[in-house]
């Protein structure tokens, strides 16, 4: 028995002294020595400091557009979402390189080029729309590209904080505008108030619901858009499903805007003017994205009981499983 054993050892040692020793294919992870982890964060804090200086100005108006403007209230949920989109795949993001990657540089410069030419002509959109690409240059220089395609989903998300141009705003308002009229005066004269309508303007007895451009439902399409992209990425559907989410936004977003418009007019006919201005104004972009949500989600269960997922199976390799398990039975 010892001889045996000693020949089973000299088998695995055994090898040609002029030959290599043979290598496993299993590769090890080398993490980062603490020196250069630290001089790497030392690195990002600069940056970041770097960023709020920029940005400050940008980041202040934003908050501000935020604040004042019911419909793109949303924005301050923007970030934190976006914050969670990044958080929820942290386990496919990969290891930082041990160099600099110089081609997110190039995104730096565009981000750059953007916000001058934002500065120039005075569009505070184009500034911050010049964040997300910044950000996605910084993410690709320090981390690599990898790191890049992990997070553009998320800090794609950033577009949405930023409220749209006023020029969009006209040329793309106008036309919610008379639609979101039409349907609110069908929807008023269904419930049996005496509506009558003159261009965008809704008379109800002795009192006069004007759909201003700012009750048009272009900003709460942006919020809408926001909210439906966030459906598409949090909720695992088929490509399909995704599209019919796309499509859905206008429908949605005709329809929030419409409620809003139609509990403006009710409240005025029952005399409380005071509490239609604060649902108008103040209060009516907060509660018309759950609004959007609540119909996002009814979309999406429609969408699964009109065409439920059928799961597939391979009849061959259950056979083979099958006998697999009934051999061992057998032979016993």
């Amino acid at each position: 028995m010892p001889e045996k054993k000693k020949k089973s050892k000299s088998k695995k040692n055994s090898q040609p002294a002029g030959q290599p020793q043979q290598v496993s294919p299993e590769v090890a992870v080398v993490n980062p020595e603490p020196g250069s982890r630290q001089a790497w964060g030392i690195l990002l804090a600069l940056v970041a400091v770097l960023f709020l200086w920029s940005y400050w100005e940008t980041l202040v108006f934003l908050v501000q557009q935020w604040y004042q403007v019911p419909d793109y209230s949303h924005g301050f949920l923007v970030v934190p979402i976006a914050v969670y989109f990044l958080w929820s795949r942290r386990e496919d993001f990969t290891r930082s390189p041990k160099v600099i990657s110089w081609a997110g540089a190039s995104l730096i410069a565009a981000a750059c080029a953007v916000r001058l030419l934002g500065s120039l002509y005075y569009l505070e959109a184009l500034q911050g729309w010049s964040i997300p690409i910044w950000i996605l240059g910084v993410i690709w220089m320090f981390f690599g590209w990898q790191a890049f395609l992990w997070s553009l989903p998320g800090i794609g998300f950033l577009v949405f904080m930023v409220p749209l141009p006023y020029s969009i705003e006209i040329m793309l308002g106008v036309p919610l505008q008379n639609i979101s009229t039409k349907i609110s005066l069908f929807v008023l004269q269904c419930l049996g108030q005496p509506a009558i309508a003159e261009g965008t303007t809704i008379s109800l007895g002795a009192h006069t619901l004007e759909v201003a451009r700012a009750c048009s439902g272009m900003r709460i399409f942006f919020g809408i858009a926001a909210l439906a992209y966030a459906f598409i990425l949090l909720f695992q559907r088929p490509f399909w499903t995704k599209l019919m989410l796309v499509v859905a936004i206008l429908p949605i977003t005709l329809v929030s805007n419409s409620v809003r418009i139609v509990s403006i007019g009710l409240f005025m006919q029952l005399g409380m003017d005071e509490t239609a201005r604060h649902l108008g104004h103040d209060l009516a972009g907060m509660l018309m994205i759950p609004l959007a949500a609540g119909l996002f989600a009814l979309t999406l269960f429609y969408l699964d009981k009109l065409f439920p997922v059928v799961s597939s199976f391979d009849a061959r390799s259950m056979m083979q499983k099958q006998s697999a398990v009934r051999t061992p039975s057998s032979s016993t």
